[in-house]
């Protein structure tokens, strides 16, 4: 499947960042030499995205479009139209996505987390592409026990071919008690415009949030979603020891005759 755009869902507090984040967004908070939005985007253009939509909050959203929008494009990314809507309201992350239906309209879209970073030479993007059907297709990695009540978690719909299973359905945040697997939710999404309508009549699940872990749910009864399990995990910048951590990794691969 071809994919123009993406959409990054930028708007949340960085409460696991405070007081870093008490002004400064956490989208914006810098690894190495630049802020972990801009990896996305960068992640995104690699993929094929030619255009990408970033969702804001009302408080802090004019320093993520500033950052891009400001005079002289970034280097690499002269061709990608970055785009910014803004969630008024922290209703979730299942919300922020439904915010962007206008500015996505029927086009199929990448949905990237700006909380994870890749890891050089890992992209997961081109494999989502190549697995979804036509369908939307979500990233997926077995996660250890005590991981199963931080991320979405889905039920297999079959086994695993050539790392591709379909998607039965998925559960937010279950917990070992009430996990269907191990196989979780990290951040990487190729949406078919059909979950902009389930999102629409979602009520609140997890946390009284909208949840988009309930919308993957549905499509996945559907029989519209498929799995790829990634054999690498991703790099949490959204806490302090996540941040330490990609520091560390990507600075290595940036600089290798320093380390």
């Amino acid at each position: 499947m071809k994919v123009d755009v993406a959409l990054i869902p930028a708007a949340g507090r960085g409460t696991r960042m405070r007081p870093a984040t008490r002004v400064v967004p956490k989208a914006l908070i810098t690894v190495i030499d630049r802020p972990a939005v801009q990896y996305v985007v960068e992640e995104a253009a690699r993929a094929g995205a030619t255009e990408v939509v970033v969702v804001v909050d009302l408080d802090a959203g004019h320093l993520i479009q500033q950052h891009f929008l400001a005079e002289g494009r970034l280097p690499g990314l002269e061709k990608v139209k970055i785009r910014v809507v803004v969630q008024e309201e922290p209703l979730g992350l299942g919300h922020a996505v439904w915010e962007a239906a206008e500015a996505i309209r029927d086009r199929p879209f990448f949905c990237l987390l700006a909380d994870n970073i890749v890891r050089p030479g890992a992209d997961v993007l081109p494999a989502l592409a190549s697995a979804s059907g036509g369908e939307t297709a979500v990233c997926l990695q077995r996660l250890n026990p005590e991981f199963l009540s931080r991320y979405g978690v889905v039920v297999p719909g079959s086994d695993e071919v050539d790392g591709v299973i379909e998607v039965a359905g998925a559960i937010e945040k279950p917990g070992i008690d009430r996990a269907p697997s191990r196989l979780g939710l990290i951040g990487r999404y190729l949406f078919t415009p059909e979950v902009f309508e389930i999102l629409a009549n979602l009520t609140p699940g997890h946390g009284g949030e909208i949840q988009l872990t309930d919308a993957i749910d549905q499509l996945g009864k559907r029989g519209r979603c498929r799995g790829y399990v990634a054999t690498e995990d991703l790099l949490d910048v959204g806490t302090p020891q996540g941040l330490v951590e990609a520091t560390m990794i990507l600075g290595r691969a940036r600089f290798p005759e320093r380390s």
